[in-house]
Order: structure tokens, then sequence, then C-alpha cells
């Protein structure tokens, strides 16, 4: 009995001495196991959101592109509209040389200009009647800028219209077709996957264009009632992406073919762009992303740093790439587009930020008006008074620096700031140089038209400190050389014009 009791006390003792042992391994292992688990968990989310994210921004890109060609598009046409709707006294050929001067631009393969009937004539001056056309019904009964046109007897292939309202109760309109497949070239090259397909979609789900790889989501013309017969969710999912405008990005099972679509809007009534790629390419993508985490943290660490150095540099070309498009929106805004010179707004936003930047950096204004340009327009007709007018926003842009600012402000009437002039023998240089410009500016191919014009200047801050007194001066100076005779420079200040 006694030995007994002495081994089972021994054992008693031998447990907490086993205890001690395990406990301090065991529970660092285990939160090492829940930290590493955890850890796993939230690389493997990540991983799959880096992946939809990279496939969202490529989408992105080709929506931008379309976007872009369609809204250069409008703006184009738009700005003929603004012409038809500012001069109602337009001849009828004078009506078909801007619709056609839009075709030109826009490359369109039809324009059509018509009343609210359906009357009108197309780029090349013929006669139409839509009246009845299903398409310029849609027109009529609804605000889009954007219209999808089924091959027809009317229109010999698939096209998207773009459509202008002209006048003031939108009674006119001007509708600018294009082929689908001009499309193809936008809507081609992702080389994500093989298996990847790109597509047009309209705010019904029909499928305009696509190209890629063949999927039974498209066989039917309309994604959304191929991914409604087997996942009605998923397909309500791009409907509410489509009626908000919204991104989204969902995975989709329709037969036995597994995608994740990306939806991003155009931006333009509610078309928009979706990327169906397949799923096991979109797995295999995130498995590359986290398969090498059992490297431990060292190697943890090395991952996160490189991935944060890939979304820093993706986040710089970015930022650059957007600052470009910012810049060339704001060139294109600040244009005059009959003589590609800075427009009003423009020219007097330069010249305030320059005055602004030098107050004391001597410079000229030069503002200038064409003599008799009403009598040109009215017996030479208002085309040749536009080349008249672009041929001379050419000439003096030309015969200064780039970094002078030149600028249409009126008409006919243009604007010219040379920055920093800075002797008296300099300014009667750049004076003369205006001078000799009209003694020989002709315009006309066959027969030449002698340009001449009105010029009055003004010096920067002897006359004027800010650009509206300045301008004043500058004007001054314009009615003193009209009031001379017209065809010659004259100075606010004849000081600067003596020997």
């Amino acid at each position: 009995m006694c030995v007994g009791k002495k081994t089972m006390s021994m054992e008693n003792q031998n447990k907490p001495s086993v205890l001690h042992w395990i406990l301090p391994f065991a529970v660092p292992m285990i939160v090492v196991l829940i930290i590493l688990f955890n850890f796993l968990v939230r690389s493997n989310r990540s991983a799959k959101e880096a992946v939809a994210d990279s496939i969202l921004r490529s989408t992105q890109r080709y929506t931008d592109s379309l976007g872009d060609e369609l809204r250069l598009i409008g703006k184009v046409v738009g700005s003929v509209c603004n012409m038809l709707d500012e001069d109602q006294t337009l001849s009828d050929a004078q009506v078909v040389g801007l619709v056609q001067i839009a075709a030109d631009c826009t490359e369109a393969t039809r324009i059509e200009l018509c009343d609210s009937k359906g009357r009108g004539i197309d780029q090349s001056g013929e006669a139409v009647s839509i009246g009845e056309e299903q398409y310029f019904q849609k027109i009529l009964a609804s605000e889009e800028s954007l219209l999808y046109v089924e091959e027809n007897e009317h229109m010999p292939q698939q096209s998207i219209a773009v459509v202008e309202r002209l006048g003031r109760d939108g009674g006119s309109y001007m509708l600018i077709f294009y082929p689908i497949e001009k499309f193809d070239g936008l809507l081609s090259g992702e080389d994500l996957d093989s298996g990847a397909f790109l597509a047009l979609l309209d705010e019904e789900g029909r499928v305009l264009s696509s190209s890629g790889a063949k999927s039974v989501m498209l066989e039917g013309g309309n994604l959304l009632e191929a991914v409604g017969s087997d996942d009605p969710a998923a397909a309500a999912a791009v409907r509410g992406c489509i009626d908000s405008g919204s991104q989204g990005i969902k995975s989709v099972r329709v037969d036995d073919e597994s995608r994740m679509l990306v939806y991003v809007p155009l931006g333009m009534d509610q078309w928009g762009i979706v990327l169906g790629v397949e799923q096991a390419y979109v797995d295999g993508l995130v498995d590359h992303q986290w398969k090498d985490t059992e490297g431990m943290f060292v190697s943890l660490i090395v991952v996160v740093f490189v991935y944060g150095c890939l979304v820093m540099v993706t986040d710089i070309i970015g930022r650059i790439r957007d600052n470009q498009q910012k810049k060339e929106l704001e060139n294109k805004a600040d244009t005059d587009l009959l003589t590609g010179l800075n427009n009003k707004l423009a020219t007097e936003r330069k010249i305030k930020e320059y005055m602004a930047r030098n107050p004391d950096s001597q410079s000229m204004m030069f503002l200038l008006d064409v003599d008799n340009f009403k009598s040109v327009n009215d017996t030479m007709g208002h085309a040749f008074g536009d080349e008249v007018l672009s041929s001379l926003g050419e000439g003096i842009s030309v015969i200064f620096r780039a970094s002078d600012i030149i600028g249409r402000v009126g008409g006919d009437e243009f604007m010219i700031f040379l920055k920093s002039v800075p002797t008296t023998e300099a300014i009667r240089k750049e004076a003369k140089k205006v001078e000799d410009f009209f003694r020989s500016f002709q315009v006309g191919e066959k027969e030449k038209y002698d340009v001449r014009a009105s010029i009055g200047v003004a010096v920067f801050p002897h006359e004027g400190t800010d650009f509206e007194t300045l301008y004043k001066a500058a004007d001054q100076g314009l009615y003193k050389a009209k009031r001379r005779g017209k065809n010659q420079l004259a100075f606010y200040e004849d000081k600067w014009a003596k020997e």
C-alpha cells in the first residue's frame, strides 16, 4: 500500500512537469499558427482583390478609349450644330458644306440632318425621309445621345448613331452613323487570356459588338438574358450596374462556362463595356499571387514590399497618364476650332497669368481687326471668310515665338501678346514685322485676295499694368488706325513709333 501510494504521488508530481515544458511551446505555436492562418486568409483575399483590380483597370482602359472617341465625335458635331443654330441665314449649300465638314472631321459613313418629321438631307445634300424609321421614332421618344441602328434597307450595316439636337426646342436633329465594325479595333488586342472576351453593351444588355473568345454568354445577342437563364442573381447585379452607371465585378456560371464579368460604364447614356475572363485563369492569377507565402515572415515582408512598390509605380504611372489626359483636354478646351489658336478665354487667362508672374517685364499687346471682313463674307461667302481667318491664324503663328500668346478673340479680331520685348528698338522691330506681314498676306488658290488689317498696339506695363487697362489701350490704338484710314498699325502712344 505504501508503495502504491508513493507511485501515485510521483505521477501526480510529473503531470505539472510535463505541462511546464509543453505550454511554453504549445501556446506560441498556436499563436503563430493562428497568425499564419489569418495572414494566409488575408493574403488570399488581397490576392483576389489585386487580380480583380488589375482586370478592372484593363477594362477601364478600353472604356476610356471608346468613350473618348464617341465624345470627340459629339464635340465636333456639336460645334457644327452650334454654327447652324447661331446663323439661321445660311444657304442650303452652306448647310450641306457644314454637314460635309462634320463628315470629314469624324470620318462618319453617313450623316443625316433632319427636322422633327424626319425630313432633311444627308452629307451629300441628297434628300432623306426617315420619319417612319424605327430608330428615328426612338430618338423622338427619348433623350438618348447614342443609338444602336440595326441593318435594314435604309441602313445597309449595323451602326452606332451619335445624336445631336439643334435649336432651343431641340426640334431638329443631326445623326452621325458609324458602322459597329469601326469599333472592333478598339475592342481587340486584350492579352489577359486567350479565352477572354470583350463586349459593348447597350442599356438593355444587348451585345452590340464583341471580340476575343466565343462564349455562350454572347450567343443569344443579349448578355443579361444569357446570364439570367442560369444565374438570375448575377444578371440582376449586372443590371444594377447598368442602371446606376457604376462599375461592377461578378463571378458567373452559365452551362459549363465559368467567368469573371467586369462591367465599366461608358459614361454616355447607359452603355458600357464588359470583360469576361475565364474563372480558371483568374484563379491561376490568384494562386500565383500568394503561393509562395510559406517563406514565413521574411518572404511575406519581401512580397509586401515588392507589392507596395508595384502599387506605387502603378499609381505614379496612372497619375502621369491622368495628368497627360487632363493636359490634352485642357489644350482642346483652350483651342479655337477654326484657326487652331487660343480662344478668347484662354488668351485672356494666359496673358493675365504672365502679367502676374512678370509685372516688370516689358511686353507688347497687338489687337488686330481684318479690314472689311463683312464685305468678304457677303461677296465671297462664309467658307472663304473662314479660309481667310484660318490662313491668318496660321500665318501669324509662324512669325512669332512659340512662347508668345496668340489668340482669336472675336469673329475677325486677333490678339498677339509678345513676352519680354526689352528695348524700344525691339518694339519697333516687332511692330514692323506685323506691318510687313500684312503687306504681302494673300488668301486663295486660283484668285489671290489681299488681306489687310487695322492694328492697335499697347506696351506693358507702361500703358496698363493689368489686362483690362492694357486691352483698352490697344483697342484705342486700333481705333486710331481705323480713323487714319485702316490698313495700318497705330500705337496707343505715338512715342513708340518715333525714330
